[in-house]
């Protein structure tokens, strides 16, 4: 019976703290990309960005991702999907330079990836600044709307929805020594 009630007690000591991690797992530590340097380039423009670390007459790709990306274009050339591409030699000097022409629409920031045959890839991070007095915003103030809920007033529902739970699990392992106890007694 004694090991009945560790095992209870371990057991919901467990989903405490399952309960507890879940929100350290969801923030989970995202890394920058490597490489190279940034850029910012407006909505709808064109930007030439050079890479100067590839062996001569290498075989070049160069990749745009990001945010309707398809929309866009890497030395004129478009796809119909989420990154678009082209390949060029790197001239006597190991040398190769991609013209990106953002989408109208773009938001965030787009990573070009000049991957060579043989020497690796180089990323460059390409952002978009936001728009001047953009649309359902302060008016360009730099600062963000106040939307969605208040952690602070939340801290009563988790304090209180915890103790229901413990409640609840102490109900359940008193019930279960209590059964044990009265069949131990009977027979």
């Amino acid at each position: 019976m004694k090991n009945r009630l560790i095992k209870a007690a371990a057991a919901s000591a467990i989903a405490a703290a399952a309960v507890f991690a879940a929100p350290a797992i969801a923030n989970a530590y995202t890394p920058a990309p490597v490489g190279g340097s940034s850029v910012t380039v407006t909505a709808g423009g064109t930007v030439t960005i050079a890479f100067n670390n590839f062996e001569p007459n290498e075989s070049v790709t160069g990749t745009l991702t990001g945010e309707n990306a398809a929309a866009g274009s890497v030395a004129f050339v478009k796809f119909a999907v989420t990154s678009t591409s082209t390949t060029k030699a790197a001239n006597a000097a190991g040398e190769v330079a991609f013209q990106v022409t953002l989408p109208a629409n773009a938001t965030g920031e787009y990573t070009l990836t000049a991957a060579g045959t043989v020497s690796g890839a180089s990323t460059v991070t390409i952002a978009v600044p936001a728009a001047a007095g953009g649309t359902g915003g302060t008016g360009g103030s730099g600062t963000l709307p106040a939307t969605g809920g208040d952690n602070a007033a939340l801290l009563g529902l988790w304090i209180g929805g915890g103790a229901l739970a413990l409640a609840g699990g102490s109900i359940a392992v008193a019930s279960t020594v209590r059964r044990h106890r009265n069949a131990e007694a009977a027979a």
